[in-house]
């Protein structure tokens, strides 16, 4: 991603990767907090200047996206799209760099404590990171398969603009056609990128004619039934009048006014998206591999390693890493294989374990729901260990869902969406359903962790609730942090008394594995020219992950290049962090307090939360 990727990923998000519609945990919010096991630090005045400071630019950046404000449950112009177009981006940037010049003749860092001084730090790293990411513009994949715009942008009309009264209807109606000129201006940019050679492979277009398609098919399009965001707009109407809000006259107006709206804005964007895709078909490569062949692309790929990883670490020494993890981790499974009597090599028990239907739920609609219903019983369990392992809890929900239908991928990556700041919107784990032999039961397990609890819905939940650091940490995304959480969260399980069932252990090891394997094939299709078949191949040699899952996680890491580096670094550095607090600690060392310090000043790069943990190490000494 490209800086204006960057804000996309941020207005769009996720946040990270998939599942939708059904059931819930249920009720009120679940979690409160608790006292958190590291205090936050005392407030001086040069601070609450600096914060008050941070506050108003952070006012200030969200002007530049409606959709963040959207996100974080703040109606703030509730009728409006962000702008795409470059010179918007141009803007952006240029505001950036001149915040972080103000920040630096405004505030003498020298003089501030030790959290001021990490706000000071993240203020410049993201300017940083951004500006590294301007300088590759026309290498960015635009629209792609995974998370592209095509479908994030109607996913956050669909799920996150809520209708509680007139206003907000009139203001969906408006958002509408909103867009439809966001999505040709992403198209205007696709272009650019394409004929300067940052073309996505063929795989990736077909499977987005498809997602477009389904965006323009039932009514009030044509087609049978009805589509995706005609039953949103008028589900939303009829909320009105069940409300009581509007009589029957004026939502038969709202509706009209959604159906002109869709038919004369959103139908025509879709149109030119899905012509321009087939356009390209006859130019994409048909044998998909990495960036590194595109113009300017091994620079690119160095850039967003850098960026994925916060590390200076390069794509050699990440494909070695990988490689190393992978022998390690295959040991661990040797283990279980003989634990469960399994006769044969570790490469029968992968396909005994791929293959087997008993690893399967059935590919129906009660076995779609069987596998959420073991996924809100898994998070259950969860939420009553949390209190022994941490201090700091969210306020949010959290509620397994499975991905809408114009966006499921077949074995498309499970992902978080974020609850809203105040909880009243839960965070969500989606999975995608669309074929359950994709979706392992040895595997249910472990991904409800890293992506609801203690994974992803804490790290983001907490940030956003935190009442006494600046806005902007609240909602900074910081990959190889989330992301090394996420796969920190599933080992801790194991920890804190899950897995009783070998074969779901074996599922754990089969996704840490996984994330090693990403280290190898994503290093070696952007930086060694590997093919798809090349990288499918290594990854079925080395995991029991099923076929389709494998297929799409490879053609999501040639989309997507280096972002999925960012889990296993991200990690092993948590890893290393904690075994440096247990051995300056000995006795004193407190998991709570440790996970507090992790979690409780919200996202950073791995660099400055080592920074923040032996600032922590030091304290607990003292005390």
């Amino acid at each position: 991603m490209n800086n204006s990727a960057r804000r996309r990923m941020t207005a769009l998000r996720l946040a990270a990767a998939g599942a939708l519609v059904l059931a819930g945990l249920g009720g009120a919010p679940a979690f409160a907090f608790e006292a958190p096991g590291a205090a936050a630090p005392a407030v001086d005045a040069e601070t609450v200047r600096l914060n008050a400071w941070f506050d108003a630019k952070f006012e200030e950046e969200m002007a530049f996206s409606p959709m963040s404000r959207g996100y974080q449950g703040d109606k703030t112009d509730y009728d409006k799209i962000d702008d795409f177009s470059e010179e918007a981006e141009d803007r952006k940037m240029d505001w950036q760099r001149r915040s972080v010049e103000e920040m630096k003749a405004k505030f003498d860092r020298a003089k501030l404590p030790e959290d001021a001084q990490l706000s000071y730090d993240l203020w410049i790293y993201r300017y940083e990171d951004a500006a590294g990411y301007a300088k590759f513009r026309r290498n960015n994949y635009v629209f792609q398969q995974m998370y592209g715009p095509h479908t994030r942008i109607p996913q956050f009309l669909m799920q996150v603009h809520k209708v509680d009264d007139v206003a907000d209807m009139d203001a969906y109606i408006v958002r509408i056609g909103e867009v439809a000129r966001a999505q040709l201006q992403l198209l205007d940019i696709a272009k650019k990128n394409a004929e300067a050679g940052s073309r996505v492979p063929r795989f990736s277009y077909e499977a987005m004619i498809g997602q477009a398609r389904a965006l323009i098919t039932g009514a009030p399009f044509g087609g049978e039934g009805e589509s995706a965001i005609w039953s949103d707009a008028t589900g939303k109407i009829d909320g009105l009048v069940k409300a009581g809000k509007i009589d029957q006259a004026k939502a038969d107006a709202y509706k009209e006014a959604a159906r002109q709206a869709l038919t004369t804005k959103w139908l025509p964007a879709y149109q030119a998206l899905i012509a321009w895709f087939e356009s390209e078909l006859p130019k994409a490569d048909a044998v998909a591999t990495g960036v590194g062949k595109n113009p300017n692309g091994k620079a690119y790929y160095d850039m967003l390693l850098v960026s994925s990883t916060t590390t200076d670490l390069t794509a050699e020494q990440i494909h070695q890493i990988g490689l190393d993890e992978v022998a390690r981790i295959k040991g661990e499974m040797e283990k279980i294989k003989e634990q469960v009597g399994f006769k044969g090599t570790l490469q029968d028990f992968f396909k005994f374990v791929r293959d087997d239907p008993r690893f399967y739920y059935p590919n129906t609609d009660a076995g779609r729901q069987q596998y959420i219903d073991a996924a809100t019983a898994h998070i259950a369990f969860m939420k009553q260990q949390l209190p022994k392992y941490f201090g700091i809890l969210p306020k949010a929900d959290v509620i397994v869902k499975r991905v809408e239908p114009y966006r499921e991928i077949a074995g498309g990556a499970q992902h978080y969406y974020m609850s809203t700041p105040d909880g009243s919107r839960p965070g969500v784990f989606y999975a995608h359903l669309l074929d359950m032999k994709s979706m392992p039961i040895p595997q249910l397990e472990v991904i409800a962790y890293h992506e609801a609890l203690p994974g992803h819905h804490m790290n983001f939940a907490i940030a956003q609730e935190l009442t006494d650091i600046p806005n902007f940490r609240k909602f900074l995304y910081v990959n190889a942090y989330q992301e090394g959480w996420g796969l920190y969260t599933e080992k801790l399980g194991k920890e804190m008394g899950a897995y009783k069932d070998p074969y779901s252990d074996f599922g754990r090891l089969t996704t840490e594995i996984w994330r090693a394997i990403r280290l190898v094939v994503d290093t070696g299709l952007h930086s060694k020219g590997w093919t798809e078949d090349q990288a499918v191949q290594y990854f079925t040699e080395n995991s029991a992950a099923s076929e389709g899952q494998i297929k799409a996680e490879v053609r999501r890491y040639i989309i997507m290049p280096g972002q999925a580096t960012g889990y296993k670094i991200g990690m092993i550095q948590m890893e290393k962090l904690r075994k440096k607090a247990e051995d300056a600690l000995g006795d004193k060392f407190d998991i709570k307090g440790f996970h507090d310090t992790i979690l409780g000043r919200g996202q950073a790069p791995l660099d400055l939360l080592e920074r923040r943990v032996d600032q922590w190490i030091a304290r607990q000494k003292a005390a």
